[in-house]
This record gives C-alpha cells, structure tokens and sequence, in this order.
C-alpha cells in the first residue's frame, strides 16, 4: 500500500514586508509536537500577529497558531502556547543583540517543504504610516507602467 503524500508548502505572514523594513534573515527550527507538526504539514497555521521574544538566552515564537481538525484535535491552549526555536547559539545571540538595540524579530514563514519544519524570522525595524502609504504610491505605479507596457 502507497504512503500518502502530505502537501508540502509555507505558512506566508503577509503582513510582515509592509508593516516592516527587513533585514538579516535567519531559518531557525521549531520545537512541536507530532500533532502540531502534520496540523502544519496540512496548512492548519497562521503568524499573524506572531512575533519572537527572548527568555533566559533563548528564543520563543509568542503568538502564532496552530488549529487543529476533526482528526488533529489540539486543544485551545496549545493552539497559541509559546512555542521554542532552535537555532545556533550564534545566531541566536545575533537576534538577541538586534533586539535590544530595538529592531523586532519578526516572523516571516513557516516551511514545510523537507523534513523539519522551519521558521524563517527577519531582524527589522517598523514603518511609520508615511512610509506605509510611499510602498502603496510606488506598488500602484509600478502597475500602471506594467500595464501600459502590456497595452
């Protein structure tokens, strides 16, 4: 009998290149359970709203969730607990040093593609809302010359 295949893919934080402007990017590991490792395998995740927090010389993924199904239950506390990320001391020193000059570590995506699921994060700094609206002129732009190339 054939295995089944599970999708394979990332979790996107859409969010994340607009609210903020990025810089270093890291992809460290995330420490799950089986069932919260097929729930993502599944696309059953979302980062909004997510962010990464040092405790104790370590790294933790606060606010993302994980949903189950009819067939993953996970309970509502687990869904959104704190989970740990597992990266080089390294690096993890890198983004401990990033934050405390007041950049954010945000999380971009979740991959799901080999054998561990990782998190991709960024060291970046928020926009103000001028900057936000000069990213919607120049998109709008760029399409308006896009489709007059076309035309």
């Amino acid at each position: 009998m054939r295995k089944k295949k599970l999708s394979v893919g990332r979790i996107v934080n859409r969010r994340a290149r607009f609210d903020y402007e990025l810089g270093d990017e890291f992809v460290v590991g995330l420490q799950l359970s089986g069932v919260e490792t097929k729930a993502l395998r599944l696309k059953h995740g979302q980062l909004a709203g997510a962010y990464v927090a040092d405790k104790d010389g370590e790294l933790w993924l606060i606010g993302a969730q994980i949903m189950g199904s009819p067939t993953l239950p996970i309970s509502e506390q687990d869904q959104i607990r704190s989970r740990k990320l597992l990266a080089k001391r390294s690096e993890i020193d890198k983004i401990i040093a990033a934050r405390r000059a007041g950049q954010s570590a945000i999380p971009l995506e979740i991959l799901t593609t080999g054998r561990y699921i990782k998190l991709r994060l960024a060291i970046g700094k928020g926009k103000k809302r001028y900057d936000k609206r000069e990213t919607i002129k120049r998109r709008q732009q760029e399409r308006d010359i896009a489709r007059k190339v076309r035309s």
